[in-house]
């Protein structure tokens, strides 16, 4: 039986792909060897590099910068969201007066690194005259004006990757755009732009690290300042890991939450489809073919 995009693999290519498999664990495995045998040799394992992490002070200035990282994060996303939101909506405006702004604030704020929109916020600002900017207001700001323009792009392609009968039909039975966007294509395009929407704020939980630049007292700023305690063997190795390891376990926290609400909202819709018979397909099936 075919698949989709190609034939399923025969005898031998199966065979190839596990031989293929099987070298990558290899090499892979070879490195992290390779690094943790290097690390060992140079003292990074040892008791004296490790101490500073046992005191109860540093867990909680730990837990401190993780409330920080979070607070961050979760500021910024429901700003990037919304921002998001409006931009696209502006952009499928059929008023140029509206989409063209839009368009242009999109394109700007996408093409500035993240950290030089916290510069400019924090460094650049203070000598205008505003002076009420802190190092919150910087990363928040940063990433909301990033992200919401990468949000305003994939809301905008989500709905305009929907089948264009739909709404030439409900034009037709006279509808306004209004009523069609709400009532008929953003329901649809929420569940196509869901897994890329949770991606993204992946990357917002992670770009959060940018703003130890700005002073920002998050978790890899504190890594910094301990990695640098010359008391302990200034144990940047032991603190980076330790952060590193807050960081992964946050990401897959938050991709293990976006992974249910794709499952729950396809069941959702799989359900719906059941009670009222036949109905369109779901918007991650509208590109599969037969």
């Amino acid at each position: 039986m075919a698949s989709v995009l190609f034939d399923n693999p025969g005898p031998k290519a199966i065979v190839r792909h596990r031989i293929l498999a099987v070298v990558t664990i290899l090499i892979v495995g070879a490195l992290l060897a390779f690094v943790v045998v290097r690390l060992a040799e140079s003292g990074q394992f040892t008791a004296e590099k490790w101490r500073l992490f046992t005191f109860p002070l540093v867990h909680e200035r730990i837990l401190g910068a993780l409330g920080s990282t979070l607070t961050a994060f979760g500021i910024a996303a429901v700003l990037s969201l919304v921002l998001g939101f409006l931009l696209a909506i502006g952009r499928l405006s059929s008023r140029r007066w509206i989409s063209t702004p839009c368009l242009l604030f999109t394109e700007l704020f996408r093409a500035i690194p993240v950290l030089i929109l916290m510069m400019i916020v924090y460094y650049g600002l203070p000598p205008l005259g505003v002076t009420w900017v802190t190092p919150l207001i910087a990363v928040v700001t940063g990433l909301t004006l990033y992200n919401g323009s990468v949000f305003a792009e994939i809301f905008r392609a989500g709905v305009e990757a929907l089948p264009h009968g739909q709404a030439e039909a409900a034009y037709a039975l006279g509808m306004s755009k209004g009523q069609v966007m709400r009532s008929i294509l953003l329901p649809q395009a929420f569940r196509a732009m869901l897994p890329i929407t949770l991606s993204q704020l992946v990357v917002v939980l992670k770009d959060t690290a940018l703003g130890f630049i700005v002073t920002f007292q998050e978790l890899l700023f504190l890594a910094k300042f301990y990695g640098g305690q010359l008391d302990y063997g200034s144990p940047i190795i032991p603190s980076t890991i330790v952060t590193g390891v807050i960081y992964i376990g946050l990401c897959l926290l938050l991709a293990g939450i976006a992974k249910i609400v794709e499952i729950r909202t396809r069941a959702d819709w799989v359900s719906r489809a059941r009670r009222k018979g036949p109905v369109l397909p779901a918007p991650s099936e509208v590109s599969a073919g037969a």
